[in-house]
């Protein structure tokens, strides 16, 4: 089964190698048919602390690192600044 991707922005970078990542998503409500922004916070591995506040990145999901990190941060050498 492929692991999921997403992308977000980091909103907190504190934690030692953990970066929270903001994924907003749009969908369509069912009755009304009106698109509906909704979002979730995740918590992604981010081993060598590269991102920063503000940063767009791509979490992947991964094996369970810790009880609320399941996700670790994608580094595109592409996308690369």
């Amino acid at each position: 089964m492929p692991k999921r991707v997403m992308q977000g922005t980091v909103v907190s970078d504190k934690n030692d190698k953990t970066v929270t990542v903001l994924v907003e998503r749009r969908i369509m409500h069912p009755v009304y048919k009106k698109f509906i922004t909704k979002s979730k916070k995740f918590a992604a591995h981010d081993a060598e602390n590269r991102c920063k506040q503000g940063d767009t990145v791509r979490i992947r999901e991964c094996a369970p690192l810790s009880k609320s990190k399941s996700y670790e941060v994608i580094y595109d050498d592409a996308a690369a600044n």
